[in-house]
């Protein structure tokens, strides 16, 4: 049966910050709906009422495109372990780019993995768990470092034009603002 929060507790801290991979989902108005797996020690919880991911690059740019046309953002995290458990966090997300004043502050909560591109928050509006009885086990066998790797190899100006060729709009054609000024908020707020 699910249950619903306003905000985390320590018992929902400590699940999610077991996880091994976590899932973020966005959708624009009209168009395709993002959901991509995240993984590496790119997530952080700011307060009971905010978290955040350090946004790595890749070859799209779905969430930035999305939150700055309606502010929608879910992250879901779901144990492969012993006990099920799938927590959902629903809210408003905001994207922290390294022009932003909040990015210096932000981005030393994280280590130093190589390209990122953005850091991805959530305002949390509500919080559902569910059983997961369905979900199957899985054994953690670590981290793949291909992206750190395939990042340092190309180096900061060789990831900066991959960005501006592959990242500035979404597979749908909405602009991600990654090198532009952002709109104020987003759209329907």
């Amino acid at each position: 049966m699910a249950k619903f929060y306003t905000e985390l507790n320590e018992s929902l801290r400590q699940f999610i910050l077991a996880q091994r991979i976590y899932f973020n989902a966005s959708a624009p108005n009209q168009g395709r709906i993002n959901m991509s797996p995240k993984g590496l020690d790119t997530f952080r919880i700011l307060s009971d009422r905010c978290v955040a991911y350090l946004d790595l690059t890749g070859s799209e740019c779905e969430t930035a495109a999305h939150i700055a046309e309606n502010g929608r953002l879910t992250l879901m995290f779901c144990s492969f372990a012993d006990k099920p458990l799938i927590v959902r966090l629903y809210g408003r997300g905001r994207v922290v780019r390294m022009r932003d004043p909040e990015w210096q502050e932000l981005r030393t909560q994280f280590p130093p993995l190589p390209g990122a591109r953005q850091i991805i928050a959530l305002d949390i509006e509500s919080i559902m768990t569910t059983c997961g009885f369905a979900v199957p086990l899985f054994d953690y066998q670590g981290e793949r470092t291909l992206l750190p790797d395939f990042t340092c190899k190309m180096g900061d100006e060789k990831m900066d034009d991959y960005r501006r060729q592959h990242n500035q709009q979404s597979i749908d054609g909405l602009p991600t603002h990654l090198f532009e000024d952002p709109p104020s908020s987003p759209a329907g707020n």
